[in-house]
Order: structure tokens, then sequence, then C-alpha cells
């Protein structure tokens, strides 16, 4: 077997920069290029340490034609030091591909553990952490986000979700027709300077992010919904997607609502209910 190299994923400091670890400030010395997600945020902290690693770009708009390189460089027997922003890379960012192209070619992969913004904001929230489900980015494909919001709806496990600071509110206002109540903490620039984490109910924490323009780095914890709720919950969500369904085949609702209550047998009046909710939590 031919001699290969070997890629380091190595989690930076997600606040002070003293937090970083001496094993990963070794491995940046020692390997031949660092594959940073933002060099400009990288070079701060490599200047910090007076590291003179080569610095390399890697990021989700160069990822096939850089991911191509670094895989040749690590056949040709080079070490890689793979970064992201803040934290574990491989975590909802391009790392993941490159990982899985090196295990795919024989590559060594090693982890050097660190902080992570999803650990770090289960661990806050105050919601169990026995079992957690991690979402990551939510996709921005309107079929593929609706399926993975309902998926969060049903889950009987504490959820984390990564957010960008423009699409908070959107996204806090559709978890809306798919949460019954549950409650939220969203944690924003965790270990950072201007940390903050806010707790309540999605009507709460819509209001407040209304008020306060959100900055930095978020992750929205989301607890678990008791067994018996969710099941009850399942049904009226599915309900009233078929009511949508129906609509948009020209029934029109009263009648949508009938039919479809019938076929779940669920109130009526219940599930219109419902869909008078989810149109009044959308247009707040």
């Amino acid at each position: 077997m031919n001699k290969k190299g070997v890629l380091y994923l190595c989690a930076t400091p997600i606040g002070n920069l003293k937090d970083i670890t001496i094993r990963v400030m070794e491995i940046l010395k020692d390997v031949d290029y660092i594959a940073a997600e933002d060099t400009r945020r990288t070079i701060k902290l490599l200047n910090y340490y007076n590291i003179n690693t080569p610095l390399l770009s890697y990021h989700e708009h160069n990822k096939e034609k850089r991911g191509l390189e670094l895989i040749e460089l690590l056949e040709k027997e080079k070490k890689i030091a793979l970064v992201s922003d803040a934290g574990t890379p491989g975590l909802s960012d391009p790392g993941f591909e490159l990982i899985k192209e090196s295990i795919k070619k024989d590559i060594e992969v090693t982890s050097l553990p660190g902080p992570c913004a999803a650990v770090a904001a289960v661990t806050v929230s105050g919601f169990p952490i026995k079992r957690f489900a991690f979402y990551g980015f939510l996709s921005s494909k309107k079929k593929e986000r609706r399926k993975e919001l309902k998926e969060i709806g049903f889950e009987n496990k504490t959820v984390v979700i990564y957010e960008a600071p423009h699409r908070l509110l959107k996204t806090l206002e559709e978890l809306t027709g798919y949460l019954a109540g549950r409650e939220i903490a969203v944690c924003r620039e965790l270990t950072k300077k201007f940390e903050e984490i806010k707790r309540g109910k999605l009507p709460e924490l819509i209001g407040y992010f209304k008020e306060s323009s959100p900055k930095g780095e978020i992750s929205i914890v989301i607890e678990p919904g008791e067994w018996e709720e969710l099941q009850v919950e399942r049904s009226f969500t599915e309900a009233a997607f078929e009511v949508r369904q129906l609509k948009e085949a020209g029934v029109k609702e009263k009648e949508a609502v009938k039919i479809i209550a019938r076929y779940f047998n669920l109130s009526s009046k219940d599930l219109y209910k419902k869909i008078i909710d989810e149109k009044e939590n959308f247009n707040k």
C-alpha cells in the first residue's frame, strides 16, 4: 500500500484565543497545509501564535475543486489540518465531504476534539441531553425544509439547529406551525464577548428578536415533546397538510376540513382551529 498523508480535524476556539490546546498548536505548526473555511479569521489565530504554515481556503463555494486538490496532496503524503470558522470541523460545513472522500481513499483521518457550538448549546439549554438530535442548518429547498420541520415537530428528543442571524426570525416563525408550545433556547455567540442565551416559547422569542436584531453564530435548542402529545400533534399536523393539499386542488377550506377530519377521526372544529392558529402565527 502506498504511503499517504494525514487529514487532521482541528477544533479551533469559539471564543478566547487562549482556549486553544497545545496539541492543536503543535499540529497547526507541523502540518504542510492548513485548509480553512475562512482564511481571514484563521490568519488571526495563526498570527497570534506565530504559525507560518501555508493557508488554503476550503469552503462551500470551492469545495469540489479545492477538495480534489486537497485529496491529491494527501495522496502525496502531505499532512493537512482542516479548520472551520470556529469549533469542530465537519459539523454543518463542507469538511464532511473532505472527510468522506479521505476515508474512501484510505487516507488517515484523526480528530483533535475541542469546542463545539451544538454541544455547548444543548448543555446550557436546560433540556434533557441523554439523547438529542442535531439537524445543523435546515435546507433552503422548500420541500426538503418542510420535511425537516415536520420531523423536528415529531421529535421526542432535544433538538439542536444551527441558523444564520438574518434567517433566525423566519425559522422561528416557521417552527410555530410544527411545535406544540414547547420551550426553546436561542443561543448566540457562545463563549464569546457578546454571548446571549434567550429562553422561552416561540411567540415570546419572535417578539424579542423583532425588537433586537440578532448577530453572530446561532444555535436553536428545542425541548423534547411528550410522546402522547406528539401523537396527537402528529395527527393534526398531517391532517392540516392534507387540508392544504385539497385547497390547492380547488376544494373550499371548510369542506376540506370536514373531509380530512373524518378521515383522521378528528374533531373538525379542533382541526379548523389549528389551521386558523397556523395562519395567525405566520402573519404575526
